[in-house]
């Protein structure tokens, strides 16, 4: 039998579930030979959007690579997260993850309750040994390629040893995953001169300028972060999330903005044809769905929480995503570092 990536996918989370979660399941197995999707929700309600994706998507994939887990439970995004984890265990959220933590699978992915996901991750998969909290890390466009944000919205209170381990752990993820030598490593500040900041950024530089594990150049104010002068960014949950709202917000409003300005006049009209495919391109960079989900890196096996407004592609993406993380053993590589 191949030696698959075997991917637990949490049918029912997300705005679109489960029949966005569906399609980008069967786009991914099409596109990618070595991936087998576990879809792990209401047996009816996947069912039938099996059927309806297969009318879109087209039925010519390998349905041994798509297999069904039926768990009944749903668990919201309005419920306790820990609770919630407690009390259902037939969820989609429990039933997944306790297939990575079994063994049966490799990887979990959900657009489903964040708050559920991260205390899923820390209880049922584990943290490695040694690592004090495991961060939500995504990838972000920038001017030149991508950066990697670490932490996004995990550990809203973090302590200068965990932002030491976020930065290792980011530098492995960027040079195993996106292939950077020698990832360049910042921390979030104020401004760029050490001296500067809050007593966490004060305590964790110098820690992070004696880390032989890391390429640490210092400071980085937000301004700098899209002009990619940094490969991972370093900061707490709190500030990263922050960071990671207003790139997403601002990139809306601008593309709102644009599309307004070219179907403002008959010339700009013309003008927006015109430039059409070199713009198409561009833009295509500055997708943060084209990079997938964000995954909690630090753990015993691969969790990757994605928008709750994903769409197929995004599914997609990710699903592949997991693919290259199992091959490129970073889950072995973090462990051999932190321990």
């Amino acid at each position: 039998m191949a030696d698959y990536t075997k991917v637990a996918l949490d049918a029912m989370g997300g705005d679109n579930a489960p029949g966005c979660n569906v399609a980008g399941a069967i786009r991914a197995i099409k596109e990618n030979s070595r991936l087998m999707v576990y879809l792990v929700g209401r047996e009816a309600d996947i069912k039938a959007s099996i059927a309806e994706s297969a009318k879109v998507e087209g039925a010519d994939y390998d349905k041994d690579r798509l297999i069904i887990v039926d768990a009944p439970d749903v668990i919201e995004n309005a419920e306790p997260p820990v609770m919630a984890i407690r009390k259902k265990k037939d969820s989609s959220i429990v039933k997944a993850m306790n297939m990575v933590k079994n063994g049966e699978c490799d990887a979990y992915v959900s657009a489903g309750s964040t708050g559920a996901t991260l205390v899923g991750g820390q209880v049922i998969v584990g943290r490695i040994k040694g690592v004090e909290r495991a961060p939500l890390a995504p990838l972000i466009p920038t001017k030149d390629g991508v950066s990697l944000i670490i932490d996004c919205g995990a550990n809203v209170d973090a302590r200068p040893s965990m932002l030491v381990q976020f930065a290792k752990m980011g530098s492995i993820y960027m040079e195993s995953i996106m292939g950077v030598k020698k990832p360049k490593v910042a921390i979030v500040n104020i401004g760029a001169e050490e001296e500067k900041g809050n007593t966490l950024v004060k305590e964790t530089f110098p820690l992070l300028k004696s880390c032989p594990d890391i390429n640490f150049i210092g400071s980085i104010e937000a301004r700098d972060i899209p002009a990619g002068e940094a490969d991972v960014i370093v900061c707490d949950a709190f500030v990263g999330n922050v960071i990671l709202k207003t790139f997403e917000g601002t990139g809306n409003v601008l593309m709102e903005k644009l599309k307004e300005a070219m179907l403002s006049t008959t010339r700009s009209k013309i003008g927006a044809l015109l430039i059409k495919p070199s713009l198409k391109k561009t833009l295509k960079k500055f997708d943060a769905s084209e990079y997938g989900g964000a995954p909690m890196l630090g753990l015993n096996g691969l969790v990757v929480k994605t928008h709750g407004s994903s769409t197929p592609k995004e599914i997609r993406n990710t699903l592949i995503q997991c693919v290259q993380f199992k091959e490129q053993n970073i889950s072995d590589k973090i462990k051999a570092v932190i321990e």
